[in-house]
């Protein structure tokens, strides 16, 4: 954790008539309850799914990455899925050295959703 590490900033906005919860900001050790925190409150989608836009957030450590496994997992126990949009060369980089590209559903943009 640097000195000069992105704050966290997330937020929920409307795509396509559907909820999207946008987050900004680097996601690591210091962040990541609260990242845990917000997305198992944010809205869901009308079939329970949880899109969640990391286009803004350039790094993300082993707590983030383990933040959104466990949000995925509670998302799943309430038959919905989580669906991750625009990820970072760094982060998606993260998630395929772990092998996570194929557990989690990840898209390029909001566009791609309605297929996933």
């Amino acid at each position: 954790m640097s000195d000069d590490a992105q704050a966290l900033h997330v937020e929920t906005r409307t795509v396509n008539s559907q909820p999207v919860v946008t987050i900004c900001g680097d996601v690591d050790l210091r962040s990541a309850p609260q990242l845990r925190r917000q997305l198992l409150s944010a809205p869901r989608t009308g079939d329970g799914s949880l899109l969640v836009d990391l286009s803004g957030v350039e790094y993300m450590d082993s707590s983030g990455v383990g933040t959104l496994v466990y949000v995925k997992r509670e998302v799943e126990d309430r038959k919905g899925k989580v669906i991750l949009i625009g990820l970072q060369p760094r982060v998606r980089s993260v998630l395929e050295i772990t092998r996570l590209d194929k557990f989690f559903n990840i898209v390029d943009s909001t566009d791609e959703v309605a297929g996933k």
